[in-house]
């Protein structure tokens, strides 16, 4: 594995690299010396602890967060900002590439730099949002260190113990690692060390069909590396609606990647021509081997050594903290969000369960978890979005819904920009224009599903979109269309009979 040097532009020791380092991990922080009781303590300074510490902040409240590694989380550091800029990267190097036969590898070779490059720059230039410095202006006493709750009411940090009225766990989770033989001497990656390469590997081979693998496969195989992925199941991304699936994986594999279904790994060995990798498919048994391992095969919650028995917190080192709809926990004092706990482990749910332990936790609210609607994107391309229930969901829970498909290619903007693959399809609620869920496969789907969210959370159905007017062209049109059909299904035998009659009448 070629990781950061000392003397790489891309090493931490780079101007980016420093910039970020010095926003979210302080070498030297003055201790706060405040020794009454917070109104809030936060453990955790990824994306739910600090919405939560800076909005609790902002509303008067004594707050202080205890990070014990870099502020901003995986979001920043080892996820959505740093995996998003490589696929930036990846998908330009595509488009300038595209129809040229010449495959230069010392070409592909610099690209992945300057996509490093790019990479870092971009994480330091966002990571002043996450900044010690910045959450310090905002009034929060902010302490760099192991945090962990040494009753149902004080927490130990750094040899202080900070007494709170209410708490936040918001500790996050970590890559899931693999015990299988022979994995200990093979220096696995995971996106926590995947942005530590400096050199482009010439062979990745990717563990796991999630959308962390399959936005890393594809990414490094744009950017030149051959790449092989094993999934488990039989298709990727198997939570998402099965032609969506369908056509991510015929993208990954346009793409160059090679994919292994119904595949598991047997075991590791480290030969002369790389790192060795038995797969199991069936009965058969197949070797493929690569100079690098990613693992994606899920996260597990932070739970470990944060003295939750002593604060009377139950959890479950598998499912994480336990909490009820309000998201609190078994303390009733002490809340959890984000990764740490069994939900959606997204960044912008993260955000939303904290503003909900804002309200609940300094204001004695009532909001639940369950009153949120939550889309995801997996950004491959096509990108991959998703809101609310499919149909799999709806058949398990004997949910009787209609659905309504639009190609994009009867979507003149996307025929125009020669983006014909993909679909928009929503579910509504039997009987009503109620929108229930929906899945788009598009190069902006992530975009065009906020449209879909923001009609689910303020209750605007189907009708009311139809007689909305879109730009036109616009991709966003297809949701337009999408009304109209619903509305053509409006117009049973018996009110077109009806319409006859009238018009009849009328001449």
């Amino acid at each position: 594995m070629i990781l950061m040097n000392n003397t790489d532009q891309n090493s931490p020791h780079s101007a980016a690299n420093q910039e970020w380092i010095a926003n979210v991990q302080a070498s030297k922080l003055p201790e706060p010396d405040f020794d009454g009781r917070y109104n809030l303590v936060v453990i955790g300074g990824g994306p739910a602890g600090l919405v939560a510490a800076a909005g609790a902040a902002g509303l008067g409240a004594k707050v202080a967060l205890i990070e014990s590694n870099r502020m901003g989380g995986d979001c920043l550091n080892v996820g959505c900002v740093p995996s998003k800029s490589l696929l930036c990267s990846a998908n330009d190097y595509l488009a300038r590439t595209r129809g040229n036969e010449c495959t230069d590898p010392s070409a592909a070779s610099a690209n992945f730099k300057s996509a490093l490059e790019r990479l870092q720059v971009t994480r330091s230039k966002l990571s002043i949002h996450d900044s010690v410095d910045r959450f310090k202006e905002l009034g929060v006493d902010v302490f760099l260190g192991h945090g962990k709750f040494s009753g149902p009411n004080t927490i130990q940090v750094n040899d202080r113990t900070l007494r709170f009225k209410k708490a936040l766990i918001a500790t996050g989770a970590s890559a899931a690692s693999l015990n299988i033989t022979g994995s200990e001497s093979m220096n696995l990656l995971t996106n926590e060390t995947l942005f530590d390469l400096t050199d482009k590997p010439n062979r990745l081979l990717v563990i796991g069909g999630g959308a962390i693998g399959c936005e890393m496969a594809q990414a490094f195989a744009r950017l030149g590396t051959t790449v092989v992925q094993i999934e488990r199941s039989g298709n990727l991304l198997a939570n998402e609606d099965r032609e969506a699936s369908r056509l991510i994986q015929q993208s990954l594999e346009d793409d160059g990647v090679k994919i292994h279904f119904n595949s598991s790994v047997g075991s590791f060995k480290t030969t002369d021509s790389g790192k060795q990798v038995s797969i199991l498919n069936g009965g058969a048994e197949l070797t493929e081997v690569a100079d690098e391992i990613l693992i994606c095969i899920g996260r597990v919650p932070n739970v470990r050594d944060l003295g939750l028995e002593l604060a009377e917190v139950e959890f479950d080192q598998h499912h994480g903290v336990k909490v009820n709809d309000f998201l609190q926990t078994t303390n009733r004092n002490i809340f959890a969000a984000g990764d740490v706990i069994d939900r959606a482990r997204f960044t912008h749910a993260a955000d939303f369960m904290a503003r909900i332990v804002i309200q609940n936790a300094l204001f004695k609210g009532r909001k639940r978890y369950s009153s949120l609607i939550i889309p995801r994107c997996t950004y491959t391309s096509p990108e991959l979005a998703h809101v609310g229930i499919s149909d799999v969901e709806a058949a398990a829970n004997s949910e009787k819904i209609a659905s309504f498909t639009l190609p994009f290619k009867d979507v003149d903007r996307s025929f125009i920009a020669n983006e014909r693959s993909g679909f928009m399809r929503v579910h509504v609620k039997l009987g009503t224009d109620r929108i229930l869920g929906a899945t788009i496969v598009n190069p902006h789907a992530g975009e065009l599903i906020s449209m879909i969210t923001l009609a689910m959370t303020n209750g605007i159905g189907l009708k009311h979109i139809a007689s909305t007017i879109f730009p036109y062209p616009t991709r966003a049109d297809a949701l337009r269309k999408i009304g109209d059909q619903y509305n053509r299904g409006r117009l049973t035998p018996t009110i077109k009979k009806v319409f006859e009659k009238w018009l009849r009448w009328c001449r």
